[in-house]
């Protein structure tokens, strides 16, 4: 990544003379924070104070970033969260259906993680998955299921470096160092190109039990990002669950508590803090992720990377 001095020069370019000095000011103070930052002793940084200024360094840091698309992702990325879908659906009745829909799929890597938690846990379970991605390049890659030193330049670090090598068998069929997803992963997936915030996404798609929307909405600005979450919050049937983390808390609080959605508490705090890449580049860059704080009014509705359409209907606009 870039880093914080060097970037100065990125935001100077269509601005006026006060708002480049500005800018250049900012970035100069979040440098010299930087540099600090990590003196600072565990203790001291998770204090609540600390950690409030935390956020507000990382706000400065989000309102004047150049945001754009990563693709470096991981299979089993989160684990925590890969388990509550299972025990969300451990109790569906033998043969039965689970319909869901992975928004901002990418190369397809959360896709097949999650095929493969549902099938491993439930292999009666007729699991039907729609995958949506804006770009057709990056959905070659997944429809293809094949990994290995051809997709480096694309997902641009290794995706299997989380997992045992039991998993690397159950998962893939392996030809030397290419590794292509077993068949039985990608019957039932359907690749789809589209755009999270058409707003005929719901009745292209249909309704869902469990709607994915992780790691994509960071990389908008948040009047966009939460256009998109409003879009696509109602894929879910009611009680159904929406799966949505990598995007802004605030936009996020917003949205869920507007449309009223019910956090769903269960490994919550396991969840927020299961995607180490993540974690640890807060307050530094956009796509950071606070510490969880309890002492927030709000915190269960803030750090809750999963919901459901409970029975509290959208806030009355005041």
């Amino acid at each position: 990544m870039t880093n914080l001095a060097s970037r100065t020069q990125r935001y100077d370019g269509g601005h006026s003379g006060a708002d480049r000095l500005r800018r250049r000011a900012e970035w100069a103070f979040l440098a010299v924070n930087r540099r600090i930052w990590p003196r600072l002793p565990e203790r001291v940084r998770s204090l609540h104070a600390v950690q409030a200024y935390g956020r507000w360094l990382h706000t400065m840091i989000s309102r004047n970033a150049d945001r754009e698309m990563y693709l470096g992702t991981l299979f089993l990325r989160n684990r925590p969260a890969l388990e509550l879908m299972r025990r969300l659906f451990s109790d569906r009745p033998q043969g039965s259906s689970v319909r869901v829909a992975v928004l901002g799929c990418s190369v397809g890597v959360e896709v097949y993680s999650i095929m493969w938690t549902l099938r491993r846990a439930r292999p009666d379970l007729t699991v039907v998955i729609d995958a949506v991605d804006i770009s057709p390049e990056v959905l070659a890659i997944a429809r293809e299921g094949v990994y290995g030193p051809q997709t480096t330049d694309t997902v641009h670090e290794s995706v299997f470096e989380r997992l045992s090598d039991a998993e690397l068998l159950e998962m893939f069929d392996w030809n030397g160092d290419q590794a292509r997803v077993k068949a039985e992963l990608r019957d039932g997936i359907t690749w789809r190109l589209g755009d999270a915030s058409d707003p005929r996404l719901v009745e292209k798609l249909g309704p869902k039990e469990l709607v994915v929307a992780n790691n994509f909405l960071c990389h908008m600005d948040a009047p966009s990002a939460e256009r998109c979450l409003r879009n696509f919050a109602g894929l879910t049937t009611p009680y159904g669950y929406l799966f949505v983390s990598g995007v802004d808390l605030d936009v996020r609080t917003k949205v869920a508590t507007d449309l009223g959605w019910e956090p769903v508490p269960e490994l919550m705090a396991e969840i927020h803090d299961g995607d180490p890449l993540v974690r640890a580049d807060w307050p530094w860059h956009w796509w950071g992720l606070e510490p969880l704080d309890r002492k927030r009014n709000d915190w269960q509705t803030r750090y809750a990377s999963v919901f459901t359409r409970g029975r509290r209907g959208p806030r009355e606009p005041s």
